[in-house]
């Protein structure tokens, strides 16, 4: 006689047997699904569609958009669930971070995702009980493949701008309504309703000051190919009226224009000084605005950051500051064209850093904390974070010994490294950090997370990736596969037979 699982689990035990069975089960199952996921997926790539109606091609692009929407619903599961569970020191880092490696999308991207996760996906409470999602009927029509990511983000955008007093089965009521709109319009027209509902529940434009709290944010945009950068937000009250009265007094006319050979920043600009100033409105506010901030610097009253008093810090190489051409970089990753390395330097405080083959020549010292001129030299070097793919630059990063300093009892620039605070703690996490032939930073994995990913980071170093690699006696990547299929038991494809 053969005994089924099910008996046994009667006999020696219900509850722990039969959670074991369903574990390896699901497993079992889920490996199952993805590889016939993968193999659906290689099949219809395959196809070809000559033999199709245009009405018919139209009809398969409906299902193709419907399905990919319809596969968001397991991946909020996951990360809710990596979210939940997960330890930076186990996944390698912090989730936005990760998923940003290992999907190799932006920050951004990941962001988004998990907030969509957290909107649309199922949660869980302290103990684990299942909880609906936050959005139940946007993630209902998700699910059906009936609406994607941009109709997401017009609802998303609407319950964002609700005032906080609005009650929650109003909320519900008005969160059912778009849902169901979304399903049958494009993400225009959705937005044009989640105006007017909107305008319908806050007729008087109510808000209070947690809404404005809530809305409140400035975001400086990535520098273009001319260096011009974009500033855009949104201001409190009280932030706009201490703007609008800096402003009014540094961007009037005649006031702090680059063009006078001497700028008025103190007294009342003279008339001659007001008669020649030619810039608009917008352009003096932006004079205006930098002068402001430039005093704030120059007065020493915020203290010190990471170590060094807070100020610019600008590296060039000897050659383009004599020549004057090229371009400086600063702490920050800004692009600064040399006549503003020059203009800046007449105020500065000058450091020479001497490299051989890319490493320092100098700065030793037993203290443990690193010193002010290791940390310049390290804006000169590393530029921003050393763990590979981060593109945190010098201003936020710490200073991490590569070879710890209990060990040594030294800190020898040529051991030293900038660390962004979302990596520096992996260092006492399982990974290993060591400097290469080049005097690059090399991060090792533990083994769990090694997945064939470069091991330096190239990222404040544009140059180095049109460099011959040749000249690396130290390994970038690891022997990892790069198909995560091949390196993750749980999504390869098994043998069959």
């Amino acid at each position: 006689m053969v005994l089924r699982p099910v008996a046994i689990g009667l006999l020696v035990g219900r509850s722990s047997y039969h959670s074991h069975m369903r574990s390896i089960i699901a497993r079992e199952d889920i490996q199952d699904d993805y590889d016939v996921l993968r193999a659906v997926v290689a099949r219809i790539q395959r196809h070809s569609y000559d033999a199709l109606t245009n009405p018919e091609r139209i009809r398969l692009l409906e299902v193709l958009e419907h399905q990919t929407r319809r596969l968001q619903v397991p991946g909020h599961q996951l990360i809710n669930q990596i979210e939940q569970d997960a330890t930076p020191a186990e996944i390698g880092g912090k989730l936005a971070h990760v998923l940003a490696d290992r999907l190799l999308i932006t920050r951004a991207e990941a962001a988004r995702r998990i907030d969509d996760a957290r909107d649309l996906g199922v949660r869980r409470t302290l103990t684990g009980e299942p909880l609906p999602p936050r959005y139940a009927a946007t993630a209902a029509a998700q699910r059906d493949g009936r609406i994607g990511t941009s109709h997401v983000a017009v609802i998303r955008r609407f319950f964002d701008q609700l005032p906080c007093w609005v009650d929650v089965p109003t909320r519900d009521a008005a969160e059912a309504d778009l849902a169901r709109w979304a399903g049958e319009h494009r993400p225009e027209s959705l937005r044009k309703v989640a105006d007017r509902i909107a305008c319908y529940l806050n007729p008087d434009g109510v808000f209070h000051d947690e809404d404005r709290l809530r809305h409140r944010g400035l975001t400086l945009g990535a520098q273009q190919p001319d260096g011009m950068s974009q500033l855009r937000g949104w201001l409190t009250p009280e932030a706009r009226a201490t703007i609008e009265a800096v402003l009014a007094k540094l961007a009037a006319p005649g006031m702090c224009n680059p063009d006078d050979p001497a700028p008025v920043v103190d007294g009342p600009p003279g008339q001659e000084a007001i008669q020649r100033d030619s810039r608009s409105a917008a352009q003096r506010n932006h004079d205006g605005l930098n002068a402001a901030l430039r005093a704030l610097l120059a007065g020493g009253k915020l203290g010190q950051h990471n170590g060094l008093p807070a100020s610019i810090v600008v590296t060039t190489t000897l050659r383009d500051l004599e020549s004057a051409a090229g371009k400086g970089l600063t702490g920050g990753g800004t692009l600064l064209p040399m006549s503003d390395v020059i203009r800046l330097a007449r105020h500065a405080h000058h450091y020479l850093a001497v490299f051989g083959n890319g490493k320092p020549l100098a700065l030793y010292h037993t203290k443990r904390l690193a010193s002010p001129g290791q940390r310049i030299v390290l804006y000169a070097k590393d530029r921003g974070c050393s763990h590979p793919g981060c593109d945190v630059s010098g201003y936020y990063c710490e200073v991490h010994h590569v070879t710890g300093y209990a060990k040594c009892g030294r800190t020898d620039i040529d051991q030293l490294t900038f660390a962004c605070g979302g990596h520096h703690p992996l260092a006492e996490q399982g990974w290993i950090t060591r400097k290469n032939g080049r005097g690059e930073t090399e991060w090792i994995p533990p083994p769990h997370l090694d997945h064939g990913r470069p091991r330096t980071n190239a990222f404040h170093h544009p140059e180095k990736l049109v460099a011959d690699s040749d000249n690396d006696t130290g390994d970038n990547t690891s022997d990892a596969p790069d198909d995560p299929a091949a390196a993750d038991p749980l999504i390869r494809r098994r043998a069959t037979g």
